[in-house]
């Protein structure tokens, strides 16, 4: 097949696939499609960027079909993301529902094969399932865990059955390293899927499990994945902090405990109790200190030295025994050589603590080279790529995205951007409200402000509000101002809160405040969220990664424009893809940060980086415009403020019967 023909062929595809699925063929999405297809056969890494309702998914997953069928010797494709959700939707939707499509019409001649590619711990290995089902013969058992325990027989992914508990989870997935005694190697269901995934045409993996496989290539060791001839990489705004934690080196509470685990079964109990002790010691030094802040530069006090240097030294006097055994001492060293970066306070890794679940820390090493590496791990292998995500644009440039992914000098790139084709012009309001003099950014009257402005605007929109915070203690303390007679119902989303966030989804008319990964990757169609709330201009926190970025630059102000801002344009998007999910949607936009009002310090580089939409500073606007958008059954609810003496002195009642 000749380009030419790919692309009458892509069109075609596309005239017969949307329809069947409800959707209209849109140009946007054609150009998209067309545009990928070319960097495939023209053997390109092409960067693009798809604003929401383009439909990047069959865009790309069409063009590589194509791609593939045009090829002599047709080889794998890759589809890397960043999301378990998105693996599963391309492997459960997208792909059953275009290999049906394209057999019917004749297109292909056999079914699309694809399988999903992750890390060992997330499969069943079928010796430790054996231990495990034992030992709970005789034992009292949740009974729903019980039978997730036993569903396991019949199946070897872990990640299809979520009722399995954590503890069980852990023993009975996979280890690290397999021994090669294993009684079962050769009846071994993981091995067989490993045999089965050779056949597969399209290789579905999550970016940590790409990285690992261009690691083991580049240090000459078995691959993961099979020969491919095209990588796709989804939500490839995600690849730099996988490319973060793959090409650095971590050490946590967890490993620590496993270490000592297999030091015990090894004979070695009182060395591993010795042990144990000095780690806890070690990370009890590290208690979180600032709520918000994720990751915290590592200083290296007297008292962590000196648990250092005793951990160090446990394991440099294991490691000479005799009787233990040659892979444990490969653990030895792998945890010797971490902990020694932090002893040494090595100037070749910026060194940070992370803190996880339940605030524990684990000591993180980060490369400095994490673009030098992508390159020569991904860029420099000759195949045609193509990187997709709705936020690869930071106002109108790739600049950043080149930059982070070593791509800045590399000829083969090209880029593309598909907008939205959703009319935001029509469907959307973005609110400025003027900011009343000497607020400032922390200050109680900003606090203060905040508050009254979202008590405004949940009245207008009558509930259906998200809040998108910066942080969770400025989100603490608005929820403070607010706690005593809010009209609607209001959930407030931590850490980890899914089922906040399905409650609110099932309500008709709440509020839910925000932060954190709730800026990307939550959908709100329709009219849950008809009145979004940007409560300040979303600029990285500043952080050791970012720190070490900025000794790069002569000037601050240099560094600002080309790091700062671009990442918080990038992020702005993420917030806004909240507003509008479908076509139908409608939703007043609410930035309230004095910097982004006109003649704000970033008024303009906060409009580079949204779509035109009509722009006021009237609370009386956003009023009408919700009347105009909303249909009469949008101010109906369960609950509602009936009476005005409810509502705070000088707050206005929410809409009357229309």
């Amino acid at each position: 097949m000749l380009p030419s023909q790919a692309h009458n062929r892509l069109e075609e595809i596309f005239r017969v696939l949307l329809p069947q699925n409800g959707l209209a063929v849109r140009e946007e999405q054609l150009s998209l499609s067309h545009s990928m297809l070319d960097a495939l056969f023209q053997n390109r890494i092409a960067l693009c960027d798809a604003g929401v309702g383009i439909g990047k998914t069959y865009a790309y997953l069409a063009a590589c079909i194509l791609w593939q069928k045009a090829s002599v010797t047709p080889q794998p494709i890759v589809i890397s993301t960043s999301s378990v959700a998105l693996q599963q939707a391309i492997i459960r939707e997208y792909l059953p529902f275009l290999s049906r499509v394209l057999l019917e019409n004749k297109m292909i001649r056999k079914p699309i094969r694809a399988t999903i590619r992750k890390g060992k711990e997330r499969f069943v290995c079928d010796q430790r399932l054996g231990i495990r089902l034992y030992a709970i013969q005789d034992k009292k058992k949740n009974a729903e865990q019980r039978k997730a325990l036993l569903s396991l027989k019949t199946t070897v992914d872990l990640d299809i059955v979520p009722e399995l508990s954590g503890f069980d989870r852990r023993q009975v997935c996979l280890p690290k390293y397999c021994p090669r005694s294993c009684p079962r190697q050769d009846i071994c269901r993981y091995h067989y899927y490993l045999q089965k995934s050779a056949e597969a045409d399209i290789i579905i993996c999550n970016h940590n499990y790409l990285l690992a496989d261009a690691i083991h290539r580049t240090r000459g060791l078995p691959s993961l994945l099979h020969d491919f001839g095209v990588l796709v990489v989804d939500e490839a705004h995600k690849l730099t902090e996988a490319s973060i934690q793959m090409y650095g080196k971590e050490f946590s509470m967890e490993d620590a405990h496993d270490l000592c685990t297999l030091l015990t079964e090894d004979s070695c109990s009182y060395t591993a109790l010795q042990l144990q002790t000095q780690f806890d010691h070690l990370f009890g030094t590290f208690k979180k200190q600032e709520e918000d802040r994720e990751r915290v530069g590592f200083q290296l006090t007297p008292e962590r030295k000196h648990a250092f240097r005793s951990i160090l030294s446990l394991c440099s006097r294991l490691k000479k025994r005799d009787a233990i055994s040659p892979w444990l001492v490969h653990r030895l060293e792998e945890a010797e050589e971490i902990l020694r970066l932090f002893y040494d306070h090595s100037r070749r890794y910026i060194l940070f603590l992370r803190y996880g679940k339940e605030d524990n820390p684990t000591l993180c090493a980060a490369s400095r080279k994490v673009p030098m590496e992508l390159g020569q791990a991904l860029w420099n292998r000759k195949i045609p790529i193509l990187l997709t995500s709705g936020t690869l644009l930071a106002g109108n440039s790739f600049d950043r995205t080149r930059q982070v992914m070593g791509l800045s000098e590399n000829q083969r790139v090209r880029t593309f951007s598909a907008a939205s084709p959703f009319r935001y012009e029509q469907n959307c309001l973005l609110y400025l409200p003027e900011v009343p003099l000497g607020i400032r950014l922390g200050s109680k009257p900003e606090v203060q402000y905040l508050a009254g402005q979202i008590f405004r605007l949940v009245q207008a929109a009558y509930g259906h509000t998200l809040v998108l915070f910066p942080s969770y203690s400025l989100m603490g303390a608005v929820c403070q101002q607010l706690k005593e007679g809010f009209p609607f119902p209001l959930l407030t989303v931590w850490r980890n809160s899914q089922e906040v966030i399905r409650q609110f989804k099932e309500m008709q008319n709440a509020v839910l405040f925000a932060a954190g990964s709730c800026w990307e990757g939550v959908d709100f169609p329709g009219d849950m969220v008809s009145s979004l709330i940007l409560v300040r201009l979303p600029f990285p926190v500043p952080d050791p990664l970012s720190e070490a970025e900025r000794e790069q630059y002569p000037t601050l102000q240099e560094y600002i424009q080309a790091v700062i801002v671009p990442e918080m344009q990038k992020k702005l998007r993420q917030g806004f893809g909240r507003a509008i999910r479908t076509e139908m949607d409608t939703c007043v936009i609410s930035v309230l940060d004095y910097r982004a009002v006109p003649g704000g310090r970033y008024h303009q580089a906060m409009l580079d980086a949204l779509p035109a939409m009509p722009m006021t500073q009237s609370i009386q606007d956003v009023e009408a415009f919700i009347r105009e958008k909303k249909s009469p059954e949008y101010f109906m609810s369960e609950r509602s403020v009936s009476n005005a003496d409810d509502l705070p002195a000088g707050q206005a009642r929410p809409y009357p019967d229309r």
